[in-house]
């Protein structure tokens, strides 16, 4: 259907467009130097030491893993509320998932106290979601997996921009690892695409190398004279970035911080708004001004009243979503029950919000869901 307000927006200026097309028009298509010029640029912005580029942030998340060696046997602590690709991940080198509680439908964020009561012999990871575009406590960790010798994968599919800390630390840059995702509803979106990030340069080559099936050399590199042919040292995967989209984001990155400051702008408005409205929504002021803000949501008393409040704003035009457990999922279901998870689960949507959400906009999805209490008896 032709939405209203659709949930997000993305708009396309005639720089990204002509950046792209300046990629199709010099002939090279594959990884190359533009690729090598938005890792550059990215590392900078995000203040890493190292980031590569992948096809997808969750591409990233499995090469994390495979870099730090997790396999057959070794579990991962991950938590209960995130998108599948979290356990996903895990499965794909063959480790067990072990889904871990979140703290309250207004923090719903990976508990470091319910991570600690889950870390048996077996555990050689957590993998830290900055969920929503809020940070996790990713800070506490650090500190728990430092003392029992777990590595730390930060997913930052939904929080690029995010910080930890007053000190402004990013998101992606306390863990072992930190895993971005560049997916259409993204603060950086190219439609797919995704990078690794980590502080330590021996993660940073061993990412690299599986990213391209394990090669010595890339095609760039012998189209430069630089190697006259290459060898293949482990099993690795074709998990590279383009070049168009590599150009398409070093364009876009100009914008990011404003992009990211307008969706925070417009989660203050919302906020302000909703407690009018006697709305519940999750997470402080305070973790507002860090958050970066990939989607804003509100919470209901359960299951029924989200489902009619979303039927009302669907007839006036207004798109929303909510986002499922892991075990809600049907390859899933067997894994540990996560009560919390499942709770804020079931009584949750997003709103509209993008970098582009006009004012306009923002305040018919506001004057909306008025409406949509009063007629489902909430006013």
């Amino acid at each position: 259907m032709s939405w209203k307000v659709p949930l997000t927006e993305l708009t396309v200026p005639e720089e990204d467009v002509e950046a792209v097309m300046d990629c199709l028009r010099s002939g090279w298509l594959t990884m190359g130097p533009r690729t090598a010029a938005f890792e550059d640029a990215f590392a900078d912005w995000l203040g890493t030491p190292f980031a590569v580029s992948v096809s997808s942030g969750t591409a990233g998340l499995h090469l994390a893993l495979a870099a730090l060696g997790i396999g057959p046997g070794d579990e991962v602590i991950v938590p209960g509320f995130t998108f599948v690709a979290t356990a996903a991940a895990v499965r794909y080198v063959g480790g067990d998932p072990v889904l871990c509680d979140v703290t309250s439908a207004h923090e719903p964020l990976i508990d470091p106290d319910a991570v600690a009561a889950l870390i048996t012999e077996r555990t050689k990871a957590v993998i830290a979601v900055h969920f929503l575009g809020y940070d996790a406590p990713i800070l506490a960790l650090r500190e728990l997996c430092d003392a029992h010798g777990l590595a730390l994968v930060e997913d930052v599919a939904q929080a690029l921009g995010a910080t930890v800390d007053p000190a402004g630390t990013k998101a992606g840059t306390v863990g072992d690892l930190g895993v971005f995702s560049f997916f259409a509803k993204a603060q950086l979106s190219v439609g797919e695409g995704g990078m690794v990030s980590t502080p330590r340069e021996e993660l940073a080559d061993r990412v690299r190398l599986l990213r391209s099936h394990a090669m010595t050399s890339g095609t760039w590199d012998r189209h430069l004279g630089h190697a006259a042919t290459y060898d293949v040292v482990d099993v690795g995967y074709n998990f590279r970035l383009d070049e168009a989209r590599a150009a398409f984001a070093l364009s876009r990155m100009s914008r990011l911080d404003a992009d990211i400051e307008a969706r925070r702008e417009h989660a203050r408005h919302y906020r302000r708004a909703l407690r009018e409205l006697d709305v519940a929504v999750p997470f402080d002021d305070e973790a507002v001004e860090r958050a970066s803000h990939f989607a804003f949501v509100v919470l209901t008393s359960d299951r029924s009243e989200r489902d009619r409040l979303r039927a009302v704003l669907a007839d006036d035009g207004v798109q929303t979503t909510w986002y499922p457990a892991v075990t809600q999922l049907s390859f899933y279901r067997g894994l540990q029950k996560v009560p919390k998870s499942e709770d804020v689960a079931a009584r949750h949507f997003a709103l509209p919000i993008s970098a582009s959400l006009g004012a306009g906009d923002r305040a018919f999805v506001v004057d909306s869901l008025r409406a949509a209490l009063v007629a489902t008896g909430r006013a």
